[in-house]
C-alpha cells in the first residue's frame, strides 16, 4: 500500500427524499459500490440537518448498510443478525474486491494470499478462525479474543491451513473501505479531520477543467484527502451555511464536477461516480 488515503463524506439525508426501504438499500449500495470501484479508503457519514435524533436512526441504517455490504459475505452471519433493516440486502450489488473471494475451497488456498477471517474458537495449539473455506484454519497467536474479524496472510497449506494476522496497511492492492460515523456537524469532520486535501462538490462552485491543473499538484502531494458530497435537497453550500461556515472558507476546493446538467439536481450517488471517474482518469491514485 502507498501510505495514501481517500475518503468521502457524504450526508446522511441524501436518503431522505426516499420513502420506501428497498430504494433506501438500492441508493446506499450504489455508494459502497462506487467506493470499492474507485477504492476509497473511508466513507465517512455526517449529520446535516438540525433534526439530529430522526437523522442519527437514519445514519445508523446508512451504516449499517455499508459495513454488511463490505464485509465478505462468508463472514455476514457472524457478524450481523436477524435485522428488519437488512430485509432488502439482497438487492445490493456485490463488491467483487479481493477481499470478497470466491474461493471456498482450502485445496486451492495458497500461501502468501491474503483473507478475512474471524476468530471462531480456542485450542491449545493457537485460534481457530473462519476465512470462508470448508474448516477453519489455525493462528498460532492466540492474543485475540473470540468474535474478532482479522485480515490475515496464509502461511501453510499442508497438512492444515495456518494463517497469520497482519495489517490492513501490509496488503498490497485495494482491501475495501471503513465506515465512519461524524456525528456533530460537516464543519467539525473537515476542520478535525487532519485532512490534507478538501474537496466540495457543488453545482455552485468552479469548473473542474478549470482548476484541474492546480488540484491535481495539490491530490498528488495529499496524503490523506476528502472528496466530500452534498444532498439533492441541500448542497454543501447550504449545510456549511446553516452551521455557521462559508464552503470556501473549509475546502481547499469547491469544485463543479457535472457542469451543464440536465437534470434539476444531481442525485449523491450520481456525483459520487461522476466525481471519482474523473478524478480516477486525471490523477489515478
Amino acid at each position: 500500500m502507498s501510505g495514501k488515503k481517500l475518503a468521502i463524506a457524504i450526508p446522511t439525508s441524501f436518503i431522505s427524499d426516499t420513502p420506501h426501504l428497498r430504494e433506501k438499500t438500492a441508493k446506499v449500495g450504489l455508494i459502497g459500490r462506487a467506493a470499492a470501484v474507485f477504492r476509497v479508503d473511508e466513507i465517512i457519514v455526517f449529520l446535516d440537518t438540525t433534526e439530529k435524533s430522526k437523522q442519527k436512526k437514519e445514519a445508523d441504517f446508512i451504516m449499517l448498510l455499508l459495513s454488511y455490504l463490505e464485509t465478505p459475505q462468508y463472514l455476514r452471519k457472524r457478524f450481523f443478525k436477524l435485522d428488519s433493516r437488512l430485509q432488502y440486502a439482497g438487492i445490493l450489488p456485490p463488491l467483487r474486491t479481493p477481499h470478497h473471494p470466491l474461493n471456498r475451497k482450502s485445496r486451492k488456498l495458497k500461501v502468501g494470499e491474503y483473507r478475512e477471517g474471524v476468530t471462531v474458537s480456542k485450542t491449545r495449539e493457537g485460534v481457530l478462525v473462519d476465512i470462508g473455506v470448508e474448516h477453519p484454519a489455525l493462528m498460532r497467536e492466540n492474543q485475540w479474543g473470540l468474535g474478532k474479524r482479522l485480515t490475515l496472510q496464509v502461511v501453510a497449506v499442508d497438512e492444515r491451513i495456518e494463517v497469520q494476522a497482519v495489517g490492513r496497511d501490509q496488503v498490497s492492492g485495494y482491501w475495501g473501505y471503513r465506515v465512519k460515523l461524524e456525528t456533530h456537524s460537516f464543519g467539525s469532520l473537515v476542520e478535525n479531520g487532519k485532512f490534507d486535501l478538501v474537496i466540495a462538490t457543488s453545482k455552485i462552485g468552479i469548473r473542474f477543467e478549470d482548476t484541474a491543473e492546480k488540484m491535481g499538484e495539490h491530490w498528488r502531494k495529499a496524503d490523506y484527502k476528502l472528496v466530500s458530497f452534498g444532498a439533492p435537497a441541500r448542497g454543501l453550500h447550504e449545510i456549511a451555511k446553516d452551521e455557521g461556515f462559508d464552503l470556501n472558507d473549509l475546502a481547499d476546493y469547491v469544485v463543479n464536477m457535472v457542469p451543464n446538467q440536465g437534470t434539476e439536481t444531481v442525485r449523491t450517488e450520481e456525483a459520487l461516480f461522476a466525481s471519482l471517474a474523473v478524478f480516477n482518469v486525471q490523477f489515478g491514485w
